[in-house]
């Protein structure tokens, strides 16, 4: 550094000649700031070093557009630009109110990007604006300019290393340590009390050791207490109030103000002045400050200081792609309460600090609740740039009333990276169908150590998607009947002006109308001649081909998990063919004129739900289409927006529902094609007792005692039950991606059958399999299945799907039967047959097919289990989904909705007495 005679000037001789003192020592803070800048590049020159590409991030944030606040502005972004920070300047109308600025300040508090915020001071808007609510709304860690209660509060304590020190007296107290005088011990007179300069600059020189008296309007006798000042520093805002016959001889003085005074000699008629007299001054004080050159240089300075302060502090907990979230360490207990003594255990966390330690905006988030929240999907949009992370797809062997535990290996995998193995890590699973919610597969969404909480919340409503789905689906139904009702009852005149209502005059199409006037050829609206209003009203359902509230439900669910924006929901919702007419033309809800409604009904349910499993990870609950008659995952928008918030390094965890040759089929050829995502990785989830069933054991239902034969160890009928698995790994293994096999323990495993399943799993083509305990010991019990995932995940691979979109409808449902099922071949039964014929002739052969079959065999009869053989698989219908975009073969006897509505509702009353139980668990 450059020594103190490099950094002023003497005023006059260096002697005394004829009784003459020296003239005060100029303290130059032009001098002094361009050091503390050139010391400031080099730092960041160093942070640049470790973390490249880094750069601290300032926001200037303006109401109004005064000319000064411009110009100190200007000043602020220079120098910023100088130094290496990237600085922006928000500027908000005149008209801003306070709430604008207040959430404007909160989406920078919660920006990663940026490190210091400054609100430009006086807040120049028509608006009334309470000065002290705007500055304490800046996060005390980005307030660069000291100015919050808790800055302030912990500088008046003494906490200078734990706050930010407001910019004009940190640079008062740099500019009186180039003098080499020593602060402790002194006398020092601050006069002016502001909270931006003479209270913080009160309680600098006091935890400086010096003997501080704070001067102001009503401090009588103001020259002595300035004549016994070693320090003086000023900051009254009146110009040249100080005299110079006031000062000690020798003082330091610190000169703070900026005043205007007229001046005939200046171009524009006016001269800049501080608050204390200089001429007089300067031939009594020891040291000086001049006005220009002297503080403001400094504060500008010392804001680039504190803003490279705050960086650096930000980089000590910073890890490049790593969230600051904390996670519930788990104290599992034995025996193992049950599935609600364990949830009701666990308190969780706030939603709004998940989202905050997920990397979500507060704007980004709408609570319901303290405990979930929605998404909105401006937080991809704000992503959009990040690259995707890991994606892991989570599927099962056959389904079995004993449990495979695919959501529990779901929930317990996320644990595991996240918790445990210190890896970003989001789990996507499904919201729980009624079935779910009384108890029909336990939990509702995971058990024992591996499941989201709250219970209740996400057993139940959880955020009303499900509601706004059976709503719009009843609007369908109801609209259709009043078509029916109206095309049978008025005249052409009253049903065209139901349709189209005579306002002021006019007639006003919604859009749905005039698409469908468009769709009829009919380019002129307002000029409709008689035959083109009959076309038009006229949709001439016919009452048979109506679509009952189930179906409309069904495919309301499976557009929800496919879409990929409201926007695109939209769409699909309008494209939804929900009646025929009496020509056997396809009736849309667009033609219905209630598509926009439907859309508007479900605006918010196309946002994913937040919620956190419990140990503190987080999880996107979000939509719940069937595994049987429809595509059997969750949402894409909750896959998207989660693979953007763990960053590349982080993992994705979702669910197919169902065995791998139902759910995992069509995650790959609906779900993956609608996204355009590829995951990295599947994980075949299997459990001993489940491959024995496979193997031959006896059968079981629901909630019954498991059989001696599953308990008990039995080599011969597990060896058998492998086969099972063996073939589903060859389901999984056609996609092209490495497959890791996790074998969800039970307690009555052995170590032998363990081990087999492990030989079996990995001659049949799995990369590794694992033995997991993570229903019992949480996130710790499937550490071992973490490791092996990110280990797959780095192996070569690339996604295959099963079938061409273009081939023949019944060419690609036959690849399907005899890749995934082992089916010889299949039989088109003739309504069939005629539904392909018709919709080739209508153009959607091309669309991907979702196979409406039973999820508990391979085959088409649900009691055939292990690898069924010599079979043909009947294809009695087929109907297609076009809002979905799929054709949905049914296979054999298989229900698309009464018969599984019922059985969901027989599983309310034989829950009941389970259901109570746990009410107690729930203060209910």
């Amino acid at each position: 550094m450059l020594s103190f005679a490099a950094l002023t000037l003497r005023l006059g001789s260096t002697g005394c000649r004829g009784g003459r003192r020296n003239l005060a020592t100029i303290v130059s803070g032009n001098k002094t700031s361009q050091l503390v800048r050139e010391r400031l590049k080099e730092d960041l020159d160093k942070m640049r070093g470790q973390f490249p590409g880094f750069r601290p991030g300032l926001v200037v944030l303006q109401v109004g557009d005064r000319d000064d606040s411009n110009l100190y502005i200007s000043m602020k972004l220079k120098a910023a630009a100088e130094i290496g920070i990237n600085a922006s300047h928000v500027r908000l109308p005149k008209t801003a109110t306070e709430d604008e600025v207040l959430r404007r300040i909160v989406e920078v508090n919660e920006n990663l990007e940026v490190h210091g915020l400054i609100v430009q001071l006086p807040l120049d808007s028509i608006n009334p604006m309470d000065t002290e609510k705007v500055t304490n709304a800046v996060a005390p860690e980005k307030d660069v300019d000291g100015l919050t209660s808790i800055n302030a509060g912990k500088l008046s304590r003494g906490d200078l290393g734990d706050c930010f020190i407001p910019c004009t007296p940190k640079g008062c107290m740099k500019l009186i340590s180039q003098t080499g005088t020593s602060v402790a011990g002194k006398n020092a007179v601050v006069i002016g009390r502001s909270k931006i300069v003479g209270a913080p600059m009160h309680d600098l020189l006091l935890w400086s050791h010096a003997t501080v008296t704070t001067c102001h309007s009503k401090t009588t006798d103001l020259a002595a207490q300035v004549g016994r000042a070693d320090i003086l520093v000023v900051g009254a805002g009146k110009a040249e109030m100080v005299k110079g016959e006031w000062l000690k001889e020798g003082a330091v003085v610190i000169d703070c103000g900026i005043n205007h005074i007229p001046d005939d000699s200046k171009a524009n008629g006016m001269r800049v002045v501080g608050d204390v007299h200089y001429p007089s001054a300067k031939e009594k004080a020891g040291f000086i400050t001049p006005v220009p050159g002297g503080v403001g240089p400094m504060t500008v300075a010392m804001l680039m200081e504190n803003t490279v302060q705050s960086a650096k502090r930000f980089l000590k907990t910073y890890q490049p792609g790593k969230w600051n979230i904390s996670y519930a360490k788990l104290k599992p207990q034995k025996p193992q309460p049950r599935d609600a003594a364990i949830a009701h255990s666990f308190t969780p966390k706030s939603i709004g600090r998940l989202a905050r330690e997920v990397g979500l905006f507060s704007e980004e988030v709408e609570p319901y609740g303290t405990t979930r929240a929605k998404v909105r999907l401006e937080a991809l949009n704000r992503l959009k740039t990040q690259p995707n992370g890991k994606y892991l797809v989570v599927t099962g062997i056959t389904p079995t009333p004993l449990g495979e535990g695919t959501t529990t290996t779901t929930l317990g995998l996320a644990q595991a990276l996240g918790a445990h193995l210190h890896v970003n890590s989001f789990a996507c699973v499904r919201q729980p169908s009624r079935g779910s919610n009384f108890g029909v597969k336990g939990g509702a969404v995971g058990g024992g150590y591996c499941q989201v909480i709250p219970m209740e919340e996400v057993s139940l409503h959880l955020t009303s998607d499900t509601q706004a789905v059976m709503a719009a689906s009843s609007l369908v139904v109801d609209t259709i009947n009043a078509r029916v009702l109206c095309e049978s009852t008025q005249s052409d005149k009253a049903l065209f002006d139901w349709l189209v209502p005579l306002r002021d005059g006019h007639r006003k199409f919604s859009l749905s109308q005039l698409n469908r006037l468009k769709r009829l050829g009919i380019e002129k609206p307002e000029t409709l001649k008689p035959e083109e209003i009959y076309r038009f009203i006229h949709l001439d359902i016919d009452p048979e081909t109506k679509t009952l509230s189930g179906y409309v439900a069904s495919e309301m669910m499976a557009v929800l998990a496919l879409s990929t924006s409201l926007g695109d929901m939209t769409r699909r919702l309008a494209r939804m063919v929900v009646a025929y007419s009496r020509k056997g033309k396809p009736v849309t809800t667009e033609d219905l004129g209630i598509s926009g409604v439907l859309a508007t009904l479900m605006r918010d349910a196309v946002k994913p739900s937040l919620m956190q499993t419990v140990e503190g990870t987080p999880v996107f609950v979000h939509t719940c289409p069937l595994s049987d008659i429809a595509q059997g995952n969750s949402s894409i928008l909750a896959d998207q927006i989660a693979l953007k918030l763990v960053g590349p390094e982080g993992f994705v965890v979702t669910e197919a529902e169902g065995g791998a040759e139902l759910g995992m089929e069509k995650f790959f050829d609906i779900k993956c094609r609608s996204s355009g995502l590829h995951p990295d990785v599947v994980v075949m989830v299997a459990s001993v007792p489940a491959l024995k069933m496979h193997g031959g054991g006896p059968a079981v239902t629901a909630g019954s005692a498991m059989p001696k034969e599953y308990s008990a160890e039995n080599l011969t009928l597990l060896e058998n039950g492998c086969n099972h698995l063996k073939r589903q790994l060859e389901n999984a293994r056609a996609f092209g991606l490495p497959v890791v096999v996790a074998i969800n323990t039970f307690s009555t495993d052995t170590d032998a059958e363990l081990g087999l399943v492990c030989e079996q799993a990995k001659l049949a083509g799995a990369l590794e399999a694992v033995p997991c305990s993570h229903w019992a010991e949480g996130g710790a019990g499937a550490v071992a299945l973490g490791q092996a995932v990110q280990r797959a995940a780095e192996t070569p691979h690339q996604i295959n799907f099963l079938y061409d979109l273009e081939m023949p409808i019944d060419d690609k449902i036959r690849v399907i039967a005899k890749s995934m099922y082992g089916a010889d071949d299949v039989e088109l039964l003739p309504q069939a047959q005629q539904k392909v014929a018709l919709f080739s002739k209508q153009g959607l052969g091309n669309l991907p097919i979702c196979m409406a079959k039973t999820h508990l065999s391979l085959s088409h009869d649900p009691e055939r289990k292990g690898v069924p053989t010599g079979f043909t698989l009947p294809i009695r219908d087929i109907h297609a989904n076009l809002g979905a975009g799929f054709l949905y073969p049914l296979v054999g006897t298989v229900s698309t909705g009464a018969v599984t509505h019922s059985y969901e509702l027989l599983s309310v009353t034989h829950m009941n007495a389970d259901l109570e139980h746990d009410m107690e668990y729930m203060g209910m």
